[in-house]
């Protein structure tokens, strides 16, 4: 049997301003060293390549993983690491596996003895824990909330109920309907509640507040129509 090739897992910036300062050198080394790459969308994964100064973009193979991707499909993908030449996963923006579909591919590599190697870089989730002030010791990522508002609202009051156990708790929404979120949180959480505000992460504006619900009403309304926000709760 032929060695198994290396799944490397490859974060990518998660702003275009200062990117080459959230990504080791390391990684673009092992970056420019591989033929073959995983992602969600090619012209995004060869806009990342070339920013990395990969040495010829056009020979790079690029297969996709996306909401477009059949469940059985996800085998497919492992088809050059069986036959051992290494390959890279890509996000569509920060780190492979969380809050992406990359997590399918890493699943697969374990159950067939691949050997999975993670590489440093930036996590919108991470770093908003981080500078949260919330609990590290004891948080939860629940990703989308519901679309609907009575199920969201109940979500929201299911998660603050966690957070008020002492597990801080972390979601994000679609860009366009940050807005709508913000304002039901405002209108249905109790005034105690910290909440945090994670905006444009790693960008030169970047903001990064927690503050009470009692205080988001008090404080000027913020713009974040369009924008990639993390939001977190606390007691």
């Amino acid at each position: 049997m032929s060695r198994l090739g290396k799944l490397y897992l490859l974060p990518v910036p998660i702003s275009e301003e200062n990117a080459a300062d959230f990504i080791p050198a390391y990684n673009v080394t092992i970056i420019q060293g591989l033929k073959k790459f995983i992602a969600e969308d090619a012209k995004t994964a060869r806009r990342f390549l070339k920013g990395f100064g990969y040495p010829k973009i056009e020979e790079a193979e690029i297969l996709l993983l996306n909401e477009h991707t059949k469940g059985g499909e996800v085998s497919g993908l492992l088809k050059d690491l069986l036959q051992g030449h290494n390959v890279g996963l890509m996000s569509d923006a920060g780190c492979p596996g969380i809050a992406d579909p990359g997590a399918e591919v890493v699943k697969l590599a374990h159950h067939k003895n691949i050997q999975v190697v993670p590489l440093a870089g930036p996590s919108s989730i991470v770093l908003s824990i981080m500078a949260s002030g919330f609990s590290g010791q004891n948080f939860a990522f629940v990703g989308y909330l519901p679309i609907d508002k009575p199920q969201k609202i109940k979500r929201l009051k299911e998660l603050e109920l966690l957070a008020q156990k002492g597990q801080a708790q972390f979601f994000i929404e679609t860009p366009y309907r940050n807005e709508q979120l913000m304002d039901t949180m405002l209108s249905s959480l109790s005034p105690q509640t910290s909440l945090f505000i994670g905006k444009d992460i790693t960008s030169a504006g970047q903001y990064l507040v927690s503050k009470t619900i009692a205080g988001w009403k008090q404080a000027p309304k913020l713009n974040l129509h369009k924008v990639p926000v993390v939001f977190g709760i606390y007691k």
